[in-house]
């Protein structure tokens, strides 16, 4: 338990820096350590992209074991802070689940609001802020500085649900903070603006999606900087640009 204490707690205080944090998703060891040899100093693993690798797709649709096993995996092949997507908690107890993920080596969670084993329901914001104080509770217990990222999905469900989604992100991100989470998520942002209000609303790095190539919807990586943004990661786009340039080269082999 001790490397990972030391571990999670070096990435603790990387989110703590101030500076803007590129952590890489990958699925598997070989993006992994891929990632790694460019010089990336930490990782994330998308439940996106490994359910694609591993058959069952996303949604919480791949067995919770397999998946530990294959974060396990990526783990032991990298010398860099590994953080995991457990969308939102496959069903587990906060206890259940960061258990299970410390177990696996993890030192970062990704947690969602939306259930997809229930049918998409989206948690309210208590409900989700509690599982993150939950989550947060038995990582301290544990001795470990787990990094929540805590994930809202206000801007995704948009109008059919909120009147006003950028509002309804602001206000989720703010619970959250206040429960434990080291980092903050709100999927969907349309651009520039809509990321220097959530980041205006929180003292922990925003997390921001991006294209490896096409940079994020938010801007490039520079104006991300300068917008405040302390945090992006891939989701599964970089898988999708790889399997996009695999097809174009496999297609000049078809006769």
């Amino acid at each position: 338990m001790a490397d990972i204490q030391k571990t999670a707690s070096a990435f603790a205080q990387a989110h703590a820096s101030g500076d803007l944090l590129v952590l890489p998703t990958v699925w598997d060891v070989w993006s992994a350590r891929l990632a790694e040899s460019a010089g990336f100093t930490g990782l994330t693993v998308g439940s996106h992209p490994v359910g694609d690798a591993l058959g069952p797709g996303d949604g919480e649709a791949m067995d919770f074991a397999d998946y530990m096993q294959a974060t396990r995996r990526i783990v032991d092949a990298v010398d860099l802070p590994v953080s995991v997507d457990v969308e939102s908690g496959y069903g587990l107890t906060p206890r259940e689940l960061v258990a299970q993920v410390l177990e696996a080596g993890a030192v970062g969670i990704n947690v969602e609001d939306t259930v997809r084993r229930e049918n998409g329901r989206m948690r309210e914001r208590d409900e989700h802020a509690e599982y993150i104080a939950e989550a947060r509770a038995a990582a301290d217990e544990a001795g470990v500085e787990l990094v929540i990222n805590g994930r809202t999905d206000a801007l995704v469900h948009g109008t059919a649900l909120f009147e006003d989604p950028l509002a309804e992100a602001v206000e989720r991100v703010r619970l959250l903070v206040k429960a434990g989470a080291r980092s903050v998520y709100p999927v969907g942002l349309p651009d520039g603006e809509s990321a220097a209000a959530i980041v205006a609303a929180v003292s922990v790095p925003v997390n921001v999606t991006a294209h490896p190539v096409n940079g994020a919807k938010s801007g490039s990586l520079e104006q991300l900087r300068g917008i405040g943004v302390r945090r992006v990661t891939f989701g599964p786009l970089w898988q999708a640009a790889l399997a996009e340039v695999s097809a174009q080269q496999l297609a000049a082999w078809r006769q």
